[in-house]
């Protein structure tokens, strides 16, 4: 399987053996970190992270990925860069392809990310966009198939805000590698019907399914992995957690949740999450709404059920497999 100089925008460009791949090559550079065995074959070879949204663990795992690798990293955070200001996207990718074997971006529209991988002469990586997000999926299916043992025919639902990153990219995930997708949550908050009928092609070839349904009990039963994300993300303003609070209480992910889905359900999140009062968001909402939890329960979160860590730990193995697999 030969992804030399491919891009990373999003896992509809993707086929599902070229996925399998990079969930392979991931495993063992995994595999070859926990037995301390080097893999620095990328020497000499730099990498630029274009961060228009912070992060952390999407920074960490680039630039630890990178170090292992071999390589160095420049940070670009949302004021140390010129792009879309006083220099275009595409004289942006054209310098930094001059200096670097790689580009990371995570910031807004898929747009960007798309123009920069256009006119850039190296690998583009979408570290997250408002509409994809394809390294979190590679971190997700590593881990569904760690604890399990195989993708296929796995259950996966999703509650919450379906809209934005997260509920596309999980349900075209689940599409690609032939694993049932449904969408818990109130209608308005489904998928949009292009990528929902673009998904439900690609089900069709691949054994998987996509539902959209706004009944917890019908929707969670037997799943085998409950996901959910933050209800407000990242760049929105205050005004709509009265609105998204209103929206998806019922859809929060709590014991009655995974009770239904059953004992050999795990429970995932890309984090960070709202599981509790202990950050200032947190604590600034519980306040002002009177609730102590949001889109999981601290029961939930902190259960054995819970994948979280896990997860976030393999955001760095498939980001080094993705730049192991492209780079040049």
């Amino acid at each position: 399987m030969d992804l030399k100089g491919r891009d990373f925008l999003k896992l509809l460009d993707f086929t599902p053996e070229e996925i399998t791949y990079l969930l392979d090559l991931a495993a063992e550079l995994k595999d070859k970190k926990k037995k301390g065995i080097p893999v620095d074959d990328l020497r000499g070879k730099n990498v630029a992270l274009i961060f228009e949204k912070t992060s952390t663990r999407t920074r960490c795992a680039f630039e630890v990925a990178a170090h292992d690798l071999g390589m160095g990293t420049t940070y670009l955070d949302p004021t140390g860069s010129q792009i879309g200001k006083k220099e275009s996207i595409a004289d942006t990718a054209r310098v930094l392809s001059g200096m670097f074997e790689g580009i990371e971006y995570r910031g807004f529209g898929q747009e960007i990310v798309e123009e920069l991988a256009k006119y850039a002469k190296v690998p583009v990586w979408n570290g997250l966009t408002n509409e994809f997000h394809p390294t979190q999926m590679l971190a997700d299916l590593l881990t569904i198939r760690e604890h399990f043992g195989y993708l296929k025919d796995i259950r996966l639902t999703y509650m919450g805000d379906a809209r934005y990153n997260m509920g596309n990219s999980l349900m075209v995930a689940c599409a690609k590698m032939g694993m049932h997708f449904t969408a818990c949550t109130t209608p308005e908050y489904f998928p949009a019907k292009e990528l929902v009928d673009q998904c439900k092609e690609i089900a069709a070839q691949t054994g998987g399914s996509v539902t959209l349904t706004d009944d917890v009990t019908a929707g969670t039963k037997g799943a085998d992995v409950i996901y959910t994300d933050v209800w407000v993300s990242m760049g929105e303003p205050d005004e709509v957690w009265t609105e998204r609070i209103k929206a998806l209480s019922p859809y929060r992910v709590n014991r009655t949740v995974m009770d239904n889905a059953g004992p050999q359900a795990i429970f995932m999140h890309c984090l960070p999450a709202f599981h509790d009062l202990k950050t200032k968001i947190g604590a600034h909402i519980g306040e002002r709404f009177g609730i102590t939890e949001m889109e999981v329960t601290d029961e939930v979160f902190e259960s054995e059920q819970s994948l979280v860590f896990e997860e976030a730990e393999n955001r760095m193995h498939t980001i080094k497999a993705v730049m192991a697999a492209t780079i040049a």
